[in-house]
């Protein structure tokens, strides 16, 4: 029996909560938004129908408080709640108290979600199944003597994962019997606070392994069908960065062997949606597969289900809410189709420099690539103004194509990287872009240690030539020109009538030279003065002990530039922002200048006591000092978290604790410094 549903409340945010509204907008369904303190201008709330705020910033006041959603659909009149993925979109708890409203939860049964749900109890089921396991532990003998006892059973490495973990969180690599103790219990402590449950499983590790998965649906008339696979296998810290579609390298009776077996998993268990069966499989240095085991099930929507839509042309969305409207699968196993090839980058407001840190701030500039229907394709939840905080996720945006070909598919996207601009927030943009030109990404010679086994390219920093500074001082200038405020010096617009407004560098008396000072920000190495002098009445830009004829020309409103050079001609997009900070994109990378001020005061950072500030703006979890305390070097001082990162701040050397200056659940900016420390007195 079919019901209707005219009205669905998301119990989400970002850009998973404007996918959620765009299908339900094109079928005629209203939509009811929530949002925290920290969300009320948020993208999301200006696309539904309706919004109804929920409570605070933390999560916890909001997003994963259900009596406050529940509550938000009721007050609307909303029939359904959409979980989307992450917060409660796996909690059984949530989706029987739904029920229990009168709401249909669009998911499967609450059943479903605590059998898969539990990693131990979904690898059981999976040995009944004859569906193949990683060998480890999942017992419920939690002892740390037993634990213990079982991973050297298994054998090193292992991976230590919470039972109830999820997108990453909740996973720990240990090569050997004296690191643990420690990591286990940092993955119970990240578990306990990110999903309420501190039970874990061990594995085998697999180095040289590939993250395959399959998508699948189940209806309530006992019909399941795969809507085929995905490589999900270029990841850093155990979290997916770039999803494709079909996996590279697989054959024929490989592919049909994993999808079936996914299919058998979600047989028979009453399960109804979108789910996802995740396998790792074996790999060799050639990228040759070898055999898969199981190893969970996502009873939700996936991050990276926009791959499978542009292969297959389906809206997984409409599927999930005809599904739940009590309608069979919408096409039989053999009705559906598979094309081409498609690859999808998650953006995230991140450091990759600085082993992924949180990247905050507000996006003070935000441009990107023009959707092509069926060929490019963006999810984002963002827009310019945004501030982005420290409460929720990184992802910024999802950028997605489709070609005929894999290679046709990772070339269209590196076009369509080149045109993201985030300005004011860190993000991995650049690293995709090294990524997709890896000689063993291009060839599909994919692992889960891919990133790992190149860092060092992929942290390699490109040195500014010329034609780059003197993309910088055409930015400078062209800010200049429109008087936005942000040159020393200059405060309103040219205005072409007044002599006096003018702003061309003309001095009583001057040789009209105007020196530029930049500080060239890189990763590897301090900040380098790089000081180019412009010849004003020459014409001509003195830079890199060179002179040359320069001249340049704007090219759009958004900071797009065009530089003569002598005799090179380079374009590019610099953007400017409050702070003289310059972002410079080339055709020869990606550049960070900072336009030295000399009227600014300057700061003195203590480099011994660099290792007490916060390395990222984060949230206390704990304190392990007080003042007075005589530490070791390594001790734990403090853990901070941010964007789901936990962050562990130790003492950089032996030495006593003088002062403490934040306690659990103070809110603290990057660089601000935690602890003062004083060093333990020689010994005579």
């Amino acid at each position: 029996m079919n019901m209707t549903l005219n009205k669905i409340l998301i119990a989400n945010r970002g850009e998973i909560a404007c996918r959620i509204i765009r299908s339900c907008r094109r079928m005629g369904i209203g939509t009811v938004a929530v949002f925290s303190d920290a969300d009320q201008h948020a993208m999301h709330v200006a696309l539904a129908d309706e919004a109804v705020r929920i409570g605070g910033p933390l999560p916890a006041e909001s997003y994963l408080s259900g009596e406050a959603l529940i509550a938000a659909a009721q007050r609307s009149g909303a029939r359904a709640v959409h979980p989307g993925y992450g917060f409660l979109s796996e909690n059984s708890g949530f989706a029987r108290a739904c029920e229990q409203a009168g709401l249909i939860f669009i998911g499967p049964p609450a059943k479903a979600i605590d059998l898969m749900g539990s990693k131990s109890a979904a690898k059981l089921l999976m040995d009944s199944k004859g569906v193949p396991t990683v060998p480890g532990y999942s017992g419920d003998d939690q002892s740390i003597g037993r634990l213990r006892t079982e991973v050297q059973r298994v054998g090193f490495p292992v991976m230590i994962k919470a039972v109830s973990g999820g997108g990453g969180r909740g996973i720990r690599i240990v090569e050997r019997l004296e690191d643990f103790d420690a990591a286990l219990q940092s993955c119970q402590r990240e578990a306990k606070a990110g999903f309420a449950d501190d039970r874990v499983l061990i594995e085998r590790y697999l180095p040289m392994a590939r993250h395959i998965e399959v998508q699948v649906f189940a209806d309530a008339h006992g019909n399941v069908v795969h809507l085929f696979e995905r490589d999900c296998s270029t990841q850093r810290r155990h979290q997916k960065l770039i999803e494709e579609s079909p996996a590279p390298g697989l054959t024929a009776a490989q592919r049909q062997s994993i999808c079936q077996a996914a299919v058998r998993a979600t047989s028979g268990i009453d399960y109804r949606g979108a789910g996802t069966v995740e396998f790792i499989a074996e790999t060799d240095a050639s990228g040759r597969v070898g055999e898969f085991y199981f190893m969970e099930m996502n009873t939700r929507l996936q991050v990276e289900h926009p791959v499978t839509e542009m292969v297959t042309g389906l809206d997984l969305v409409e599927w999930q809410i005809r599904i739940a409207r009590g309608e069979p699968m919408p096409l039989e196993q053999s009705e559906i189709p598979t094309r081409g090839h498609a690859i999808e980058v998650r953006i995230c407001a991140e450091d990759a420099g600085r082993d992924f840190l949180p990247a905050t701030g507000r996006l003070h500039y935000l441009r990107l690539p023009t959707e092509v229907p069926g060929e490019v394709r963006v999810e984002s939840g963002v827009q310019q103004g945004d501030e982005i905080t420290l409460f929720y996720d990184s992802m910024l945006t999802k950028l997605i194509v489709w070609a005929a070909d894999r290679p046709a598919a990772i070339a269209r996207l590196q076009m369509a990287l080149r045109e993201c601009v985030f300005s004011g927030v860190g993000s991995n943009v650049g690293l995709h872009r090294k990524i997709l030109a890896l000689d063993d990404f291009v060839q599909g010679r994919l692992f889960t240690g891919l990133m790992g086994h190149h860092w060092q390219a992929l942290q390699a920093v490109h040195v500014p030539d010329a034609a780059v500074i003197a993309l910088a001082v055409a930015g400078v200038l062209n800010a200049q020109r429109d008087g936005h405020g942000l040159v020393p010096g200059v405060c309103s617009p040219l205005n072409a009538n007044d002599p006096w407004a003018m702003q061309d560098d003309w001095r009583l008396f001057s040789t009209r030279q105007r020196p530029f000072d930049f500080l060239h920000s890189s990763k590897a190495e301090p900040d380098q003065h790089v000081v180019a002098t412009l010849d004003v009445s020459a014409g001509k830009l003195a830079v890199m002990d060179r002179t040359q004829a320069f001249r340049w020309s704007r090219l759009d409103q958004e900071g797009g530039l065009m530089v003569h050079l002598g005799g090179t001609t380079v374009k590019g997009q610099v953007r400017l922002d409050a702070e003289l900070k310059l972002h410079v994109r080339a055709q020869q990378g990606e550049f960070d200048f900072r336009l030295a001020d000399a009227y600014a005061a300057g700061g003195d950072l203590d480099a011994a006591a660099a290792s007490l500030r916060a390395p990222m703006p984060g949230l206390v979890l704990s304190v392990s000092c007080a003042s007075g305390d005589h530490v070791k070097k390594g001790d734990p001082l403090m853990v901070l978290t941010a964007m789901k990162l936990e962050q562990t701040i130790v003492a950089p050397r032996d030495g006593v604790i003088e002062e403490v200056f934040f306690s659990a659940q103070d809110q603290v900016a990057e660089g601000a410094i935690l602890v003062k420390f004083q060093d333990a007195p020689a010994a005579h």
